[in-house]
């Protein structure tokens, strides 16, 4: 199985700690890049892996 390439709200929430409010309003700073396909955010996993090893 390929590795995955997207995470969910859900997934950033628990990588995170944050709430679910604060999770949608990351993706609108432009810091990594996200898609809405069907109105779900899907954010791209490397974009943000590599926003989150910059800002540790």
């Amino acid at each position: 199985m390929d590795e995955k390439r997207c995470y969910t709200v859900k997934e950033l929430q628990e990588i995170l700690g944050i709430s679910r409010p604060t999770v949608y309003n990351l993706p609108k700073k432009n810091e990594f890049r996200w898609i809405r396909p069907g109105g779900k955010y899907r954010i791209s996993k490397k974009s943000f892996d590599d926003w989150l090893d910059k800002n540790l």
